[in-house]
Protein backbone atom coordinates (compact mmCIF):
# COMPACT_ATOMS: atom_id res chain seq x y z
CA UNK A 1 0.00 0.00 0.00
CA UNK A 2 1.92 3.39 -0.88
CA UNK A 3 1.60 6.25 1.65
CA UNK A 4 -0.74 9.28 1.01
CA UNK A 5 1.16 12.24 0.47
CA UNK A 6 -1.22 15.38 0.54
CA UNK A 7 -0.84 19.09 1.61
CA UNK A 8 -1.76 20.86 4.47
CA UNK A 9 -3.42 23.96 4.21
CA UNK A 10 -3.35 27.11 6.63
CA UNK A 11 -6.51 27.17 7.92
CA UNK A 12 -5.95 23.40 9.14
CA UNK A 13 -3.04 24.95 11.10
CA UNK A 14 -4.90 27.75 12.42
CA UNK A 15 -7.76 25.95 14.00
CA UNK A 16 -5.03 23.60 15.97
CA UNK A 17 -2.82 26.35 17.17
CA UNK A 18 -5.56 28.77 17.82
CA UNK A 19 -8.17 26.08 19.15
CA UNK A 20 -11.50 28.27 18.21
CA UNK A 21 -13.37 25.65 16.85
CA UNK A 22 -12.18 22.85 18.87
CA UNK A 23 -14.10 20.13 16.90
CA UNK A 24 -11.75 21.04 14.20
CA UNK A 25 -8.62 21.71 16.06
CA UNK A 26 -9.08 17.83 17.92
CA UNK A 27 -9.64 16.61 13.66
CA UNK A 28 -6.03 18.42 13.15
CA UNK A 29 -4.44 16.84 16.32
CA UNK A 30 -5.60 13.62 14.56
CA UNK A 31 -4.09 13.92 11.55
CA UNK A 32 -1.45 15.59 12.63
CA UNK A 33 -0.75 12.28 15.08
CA UNK A 34 -1.14 10.49 12.26
CA UNK A 35 2.18 11.56 10.11
CA UNK A 36 3.79 11.06 13.32
CA UNK A 37 3.65 8.29 13.24
CA UNK A 38 4.49 7.64 9.49
CA UNK A 39 0.46 6.60 8.67
CA UNK A 40 0.59 9.69 5.85
CA UNK A 41 2.97 12.09 4.80
CA UNK A 42 2.33 15.70 5.28
CA UNK A 43 3.29 18.66 3.03
CA UNK A 44 3.44 22.59 2.95
CA UNK A 45 4.86 25.55 1.53
CA UNK A 46 6.32 28.71 2.48
CA UNK A 47 3.75 31.01 1.53
CA UNK A 48 1.22 28.84 4.10
CA UNK A 49 3.67 29.74 7.26
CA UNK A 50 3.67 33.20 5.86
CA UNK A 51 -0.22 33.44 6.33
CA UNK A 52 0.09 31.73 9.38
CA UNK A 53 1.94 34.42 10.64
CA UNK A 54 0.24 37.18 9.07
CA UNK A 55 -3.15 36.21 10.80
CA UNK A 56 -1.93 35.10 14.16
CA UNK A 57 -0.45 38.76 13.98
CA UNK A 58 -3.29 40.84 13.07
CA UNK A 59 -6.76 39.03 13.49
CA UNK A 60 -5.65 37.19 16.85
CA UNK A 61 -2.65 39.64 18.11
CA UNK A 62 -0.82 37.03 19.31
CA UNK A 63 2.69 38.25 20.04
CA UNK A 64 6.25 37.96 17.58
CA UNK A 65 7.41 35.85 20.14
CA UNK A 66 4.63 33.66 20.67
CA UNK A 67 4.34 33.03 16.52
CA UNK A 68 7.78 32.41 16.77
CA UNK A 69 7.50 29.54 19.07
CA UNK A 70 3.85 28.51 17.04
CA UNK A 71 6.55 28.28 14.19
CA UNK A 72 8.85 26.70 15.20
CA UNK A 73 6.93 24.05 16.47
CA UNK A 74 5.67 23.77 13.11
CA UNK A 75 8.76 23.49 11.30
CA UNK A 76 9.61 20.59 13.90
CA UNK A 77 6.40 18.51 13.68
CA UNK A 78 7.10 14.58 12.93
CA UNK A 79 5.77 14.16 9.04
CA UNK A 80 5.18 17.49 8.15
CA UNK A 81 7.41 18.52 4.94
CA UNK A 82 7.86 22.45 5.12
CA UNK A 83 9.24 23.83 2.28
CA UNK A 84 12.28 25.93 3.12
CA UNK A 85 12.12 25.35 6.17
CA UNK A 86 16.09 26.45 7.06
CA UNK A 87 14.66 29.60 6.01
CA UNK A 88 12.26 30.00 7.75
CA UNK A 89 13.22 29.32 10.82
CA UNK A 90 16.10 31.94 10.27
CA UNK A 91 13.07 34.22 9.74
CA UNK A 92 10.50 33.14 12.55
CA UNK A 93 13.74 33.75 14.90
CA UNK A 94 14.25 37.02 13.31
CA UNK A 95 11.37 38.04 13.01
CA UNK A 96 10.86 37.63 16.77
CA UNK A 97 14.57 39.11 17.77
CA UNK A 98 14.85 42.18 15.29
CA UNK A 99 10.78 43.17 15.30
CA UNK A 100 10.78 43.15 11.63
CA UNK A 101 7.89 42.06 9.22
CA UNK A 102 8.15 38.36 8.71
CA UNK A 103 8.47 38.77 4.78
CA UNK A 104 10.99 41.08 5.24
CA UNK A 105 12.87 38.47 7.74
CA UNK A 106 12.03 35.78 5.03
CA UNK A 107 14.14 37.70 2.14
CA UNK A 108 16.85 38.61 4.43
CA UNK A 109 17.10 34.78 5.31
CA UNK A 110 16.85 33.79 1.77
CA UNK A 111 19.62 37.06 0.41
CA UNK A 112 21.86 35.65 3.26
CA UNK A 113 21.80 32.29 1.72
CA UNK A 114 22.39 33.41 -1.87
CA UNK A 115 25.20 35.25 -0.54
CA UNK A 116 23.60 38.45 -1.71
CA UNK A 117 24.78 41.63 0.86
CA UNK A 118 22.92 44.43 -0.85
CA UNK A 119 19.27 45.35 -0.83
CA UNK A 120 17.83 48.54 -2.98
CA UNK A 121 14.45 49.13 -0.83
CA UNK A 122 12.69 51.93 -0.20
CA UNK A 123 12.15 50.23 3.75
CA UNK A 124 15.77 51.16 4.80
CA UNK A 125 13.86 50.67 8.27
CA UNK A 126 13.63 47.28 8.58
CA UNK A 127 16.85 45.50 6.53
CA UNK A 128 19.06 47.91 7.64
CA UNK A 129 18.61 45.58 10.87
CA UNK A 130 20.49 42.75 9.50
CA UNK A 131 24.52 43.18 9.88
CA UNK A 132 25.03 41.09 6.40
CA UNK A 133 22.75 43.60 4.38
CA UNK A 134 23.67 47.06 3.18
CA UNK A 135 20.68 48.91 2.27
CA UNK A 136 20.19 51.11 -0.26
CA UNK A 137 17.63 53.20 -3.04
CA UNK A 138 17.23 52.86 -6.37
CA UNK A 139 19.16 56.41 -6.11
CA UNK A 140 22.13 55.32 -4.51
CA UNK A 141 23.93 54.44 -7.35
CA UNK A 142 27.80 54.08 -6.16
Amino acid sequence: MTLERAFIDTNLFLRYLTNDISEQADQVEVLLRQAAVGEISLFTTTLVIAEIVWTLASFYKVSREQIRERILAILNTPGLEVAESDLLIEAATNYAAKNVDFIDAYNAAWMIQQQLSTAYTFDRKHFSRFEKIMVKSPGDYT
